[in-house]
């Protein structure tokens, strides 16, 4: 038993080193300090203000040929609302195509002549709405918005409602702000980008400064080189959350329902599986300029299969199998869920269960390209 304890007591004194001088080849550099807090606070901020799907302002222009008081009663109910501003008032219909090219306004709203005289005698009138469908998202919400428009001067009109009317309740979004579901995605999608370059710089730097070989006459075993070189990124990568998570919390006020616990829980079962990767790759990988190569070569088709951008359910099922093997898609799923809708672990375990079987697949496969590389 003693000899086991000394045993033990030795193996985790080289982990506790190799992990040590791991930390000081990262961060001993000010600039690599720099770089792993900055980028990560500036791109928070940025994909909070500037990767909005909310329409907030829309730019219109409307060519009135009725000049009536019904037509003057949509337009002002449109300026009122604070997310339409008349930026032109067209005379003919010519001028339509110009501004919808000149992108000075996002709709042109059309009204006959005749338009009140139908109105005055019970006959349906409308009008013609032209949108830029070169920003389809946003033409669509700007559709919505002056077809509900439209819709609340005929109630006023009319003097009454409609028999049948809809209630609707957003549930984790009550606002419909797109924010909302961007923000608690970013929490492992930016940490991901640079932890996954750190583990996979890892062995490739060390190939290239010349202190690959040292490692061939040290005491250590390829567990404990893939050990002490995962430890670091996957720390990195939590407090890295870490901001973006107190950025999203404090700055934006988007508030959290779940359990913090439970986050962090899920961002270290996410990190390592990353971890994991990026160590796979650093093992393959000869140079730094091949690891960054096969890292941002990952990078992009991670961040399509991950949810971010569209829904894992709307993709061919072909890709939707490939997101299987993406821990970000799991991840993503993790801490939105818990986030926003305050799930407990019994609801998200299943998004676990994939990133362990990654992280047991692409860890083992890392030691044992090591063990090839140090052979």
């Amino acid at each position: 038993m003693q000899q086991f304890m000394a045993t033990f007591q030795r193996w985790f004194h080289y982990l506790v080193v190799l992990t040590k001088k791991e930390f000081l080849t990262i961060l001993v550099d000010p600039a690599n300090r720099i770089t792993l807090i900055i980028p990560i606070f500036l791109q928070a901020l940025l994909f909070g203000y500037a990767a909005s799907y909310d329409v907030n302002h829309v730019d219109y222009a409307v060519l009135d040929q009725s000049h009536s008081q019904a037509s003057q009663q949509i337009l002002s109910h449109l300026d009122g609302s604070g997310v339409f501003k008349r930026t032109a008032d067209l005379q003919n219909t010519a001028q339509i195509q110009q501004v919808i090219n000149d992108r000075s306004a996002l709709a042109v709203i059309t009204i006959p002549t005749d338009f009140e005289d139908k109105l005055n005698n019970n006959e349906s009138s409308a009008i013609q709405v032209v949108l830029d469908g070169r920003n389809s998202s946003t033409a669509g919400m700007a559709g919505s918005y002056i077809s509900s428009i439209v819709t609340q001067v005929n109630q006023e009109r009319l003097g009454s409602t409609s028999a049948v009317t809809v209630q609707s309740r957003t549930w984790y979004n009550p606002n419909l702000e797109s924010r909302w579901g961007m923000m608690p995605s970013l929490i492992a999608t930016l940490s991901m980008m640079q932890t996954l370059l750190l583990s996979a710089l890892s062995v490739a730097r060390e190939r290239e400064q010349g202190t690959f070989d040292q490692l061939l006459v040290t005491p250590y075993t390829p567990t404990q080189i893939m050990i002490g070189k995962a430890i670091p990124p996957i720390l990195i990568g939590v407090i890295q959350s870490s901001i973006i998570l107190a950025i999203i919390l404090f700055w934006f006020q988007i508030p959290m329902n779940g359990s913090l616990l439970l986050i962090y829980f899920g961002l270290f079962a996410f990190n390592i599986a990353v971890v994991g990767v990026g160590l796979s790759i650093s093992a393959i990988a000869l140079n730094m300029q091949q690891a960054m190569l096969y890292t941002f070569f990952l990078i992009m088709p991670l961040t399509l299969l991950s949810g971010l951008l569209t829904p894992v359910q709307n993709m061919p099922n072909v890709l939707n199998w490939l997101t299987y093997a993406n821990p970000l898609r799991f991840g993503i799923d993790l801490v939105q869920r818990v986030y926003l809708e305050g799930a407990g672990f019994s609801q998200v375990k299943w998004d676990f269960l994939p990133m362990l079987i990654l992280a047991l697949i692409t860890l083992p496969l890392a030691a044992w390209l090591f063990k090839n590389r140090l052979s």
